[in-house]
């Protein structure tokens, strides 16, 4: 499942990331209060050495611990639910977007580590903001090397493990930051031409060189294509780009949040999944079975059971009601969906989207 982001391309400074605890305010039972986590609704710029295999984030990968190491949840992010109940006190929050263990072709990771403090009766809220974790290199292999070793093998390798990178191969090897090495085997040999030291976001494009036929000299020369450097800037996952989406095309879709803050807009895209239906003026089923064919409940990911997160959706007669119904198609629950329609500020006393001329279902 794809996640619809604008992504630009932009080459900055790298910035450390500092963990840090906050104190935040909001309401529940005696000796426990809730988690409320989240990704931001906005988005900074991310370099095109990244912009590849991107999740959705609701397969990103949350593990919430406390200050003693215990295990509170540990899933997909899809999964857990808005508002996590706990006892007051200290948490720790990571989020990844895969896992990442050995060095591996076209595989960014992005993450972010949170620390917060939970108070009694309050809920805190965590806004996730999450930077490509691991690193990069892309090797350009000159003509002249190709015929001064056409029988050669070259390797990337790390602590972590080593990938063959072949004559013709084009994608970026992505390592743990640290220490990579350019190894080319040949003649039965291995034989270390370079180790550059990653850091945290950073791709390195190396270009291979040997002498050219007829001209002096011997060796091989690695040099760091410094045009293609590429450093990614923090990246918010979310929906969203650095211009925020407007949702006037498929790709530019609105998020449920972002969708709530756009009241009276016509004929945009908004997406969220499907988690509910048979609205009425003060409720929402959750559950199956349904009766009503004529509405049905979107949300920003599928664990919301609270009416206030949701948005509803009008279904009129046709191809859409056919389509998106929970009553002829149950299946429905829980998927992805996206929208084309008419934002309004109430529908069954929500925020709701009517007059839908397109669908499409993930």
């Amino acid at each position: 499942m794809r996640q619809l982001l604008k992504i630009k391309f932009l080459a900055v400074l790298l910035l450390p990331v500092f963990t840090f605890c906050r104190r935040l305010d909001a309401e529940t039972e005696t000796g426990s209060g809730y988690l409320g986590i989240h990704f931001s609704e906005q988005a900074y710029a991310l370099t095109k050495a990244t912009a590849e295999n991107l999740p959705d984030t609701c397969d990103f990968l949350l593990k919430v611990t406390d200050s003693g190491g215990k295990v509170i949840y540990d899933g997909k992010y899809g999964d857990s639910s808005e508002k996590i109940l706990v006892k007051s006190g200290t948490y720790n929050i990571s989020v990844r977007s895969a896992e990442f263990s050995k060095p591996s072709f076209s595989s960014p990771l992005y993450g972010d580590d949170q620390c917060v403090v939970v108070q009694e009766g309050k809920t805190a809220h965590v806004y996730l903001d999450c930077d490509m974790q691991n690193a990069g290199i892309r090797l350009v292999i000159s003509p002249d090397f190709l015929k001064s070793y056409p029988d050669g093998v070259l390797f990337l390798k790390s602590s972590a493990g080593k990938l063959m990178y072949g004559y013709s191969e084009k994608r970026v090897a992505y390592f743990q930051p640290g220490n990579v090495t350019l190894v080319l085997y040949d003649g039965g040999k291995d034989k270390s031409l370079t180790t550059k030291k990653l850091k945290p976001k950073q791709v390195l494009v190396l270009s291979v060189q040997a002498p050219s036929a007829g001209t002096s000299g011997a060796g091989i020369s690695i040099v760091v294509d410094t045009a293609k450097v590429w450093v990614s800037d923090r990246y918010v996952i979310g929906a969203g780009s650095g211009s925020a989406p407007t949702g006037g095309a498929y790709k530019d879709a609105l998020s449920v949040p972002q969708a709530k803050s756009e009241l009276d807009a016509k004929g945009v895209w908004v997406y969220g999944y499907i988690v509910g239906g048979d609205l009425t003026a003060s409720s929402v089923s959750f559950d199956e079975p349904f009766e009503s064919e004529s509405n049905i409940a979107i949300a920003g990911r599928t664990t919301v059971y609270d009416k206030e997160s949701c948005m509803s959706v009008q279904l009129l007669k046709g191809k859409v009601r056919d389509a998106l119904n929970l009553v002829s198609n149950p299946s429905n629950l829980k998927r992805k969906v996206f929208l084309k329609g008419d934002i309004v500020e109430s529908y069954f006393g929500i925020p709701g989207v009517k007059n839908i001329s397109e669908c499409v279902i993930e």
